[in-house]
Formats: structure tokens, sequence, C-alpha cells
């Protein structure tokens, strides 16, 4: 289950936080801020009760752009689609928000995570060298014009609906929440 994160979510964040990004860990007080700013919106994933998933988007209301935080899930809940779940809620609230364009960095050694934001429509726009300290990984930088992800998105959606006169659309499957 997807749902908005509150300040009650930030021990079970930052754990999660120390486990995924064990070198480069956003710090509980950054963290914390991030939480309450109102530029901002996260959501964590729930299984059983248990908090195995987040991510994070900072998109300031009225503003054109938006970046994509953080996506972070539990080794155990990958590959599940909760990833690109929480993907779709963030960029869902960018359009609410009207931001025109999504920005992203990703590590280079990440080939999961890279293909998950391409699949979405991401574009690769330029390199950060050796912008994940202390690893010295590169970071490359994406975006994404969200009026273009959300017509696919939308399209997605009324490919999966039966057809009229079939019965309701399965909206579990569309294009919004997966």
């Amino acid at each position: 289950m997807i749902r908005d994160a509150s300040l009650d979510d930030l021990a079970a964040i930052m754990a999660l936080e120390h486990t995924a990004f064990p070198t480069d860990a956003w710090s509980e007080p950054m963290m914390r801020e991030e939480l309450r700013s109102p530029h901002g919106r996260y959501y964590v994933v729930e299984q059983a009760g248990r908090l195995v998933g987040y991510a994070g988007l900072r998109a300031p209301q009225g503003g054109r752009d938006g970046d994509i935080q953080t996506i972070a899930l539990e080794s155990a809940a990958r590959g599940r689609g909760q990833g690109r779940a929480l993907l779709r809620h963030l960029l869902s609230e960018a359009a609410v928000r009207g931001v025109v364009e999504v920005f992203l960095e990703v590590r280079d050694d990440n080939p999961v995570a890279q293909a998950l934001y391409r699949s979405e429509g991401f574009l690769e726009v330029g390199r950060r060298p050796r912008y994940y300290q202390p690893d010295d990984v590169d970071a490359i930088v994406m975006s994404l014009d969200v009026a273009a992800w959300r017509g696919a998105a939308e399209d997605t959606a009324a490919a999966q609906s039966p057809a009229a006169g079939e019965g309701p659309a399965d909206t579990a499957r569309g294009a919004w929440c997966t």
C-alpha cells in the first residue's frame, strides 16, 4: 500500500536510507526537513504494516521544474512494481503542481533504476562526473516532459480499459497506480 509519508515514518525511513545508501545516506535532520517542507511530497510503501520503501519529490507549487529526490526499496521488495508505482505517484504529484519538467540523478552503476526511468520516458540530458562520493561514481542526469508522460499514461490506461459495455475498467492496473 502506498500512502503519504509523515514525520511518524522518519525512523523507518532513516533505517532504510542507511541500508539503501550506506555511503551517502541523508542525515536525519535533512530528511525531517524534507518531510516537513511544503515544497515536497513524500510517499511510503507498506507491506504487512511495515515500511519497505519511500520516495520523494521536490516541486515548489507553481514552479516549472521538479526533482525526484529519492526512491528506495528494501531489497526483498524490489522487482514487484513498487518502485514504478512510487515513481508514478511522484510524477502524478508533479503534474498536479503544474510542473513542466522533472529531473533526477541516477548512479551510473545502477542499470536497474536507469531502465525504470527510461521506461517511463526519462531521457539522459547530462552527466555529473564523480558526483556520488565517497564512491566516485558518475551521476546520469535525466529529465521527463510531464505532459508527454501524462498523455502516454492516459493512452496506456485507455488501451487497458475494456471496450464500452464490457464492464468497469480495472483501475488497479491502470497507468496511475500499479
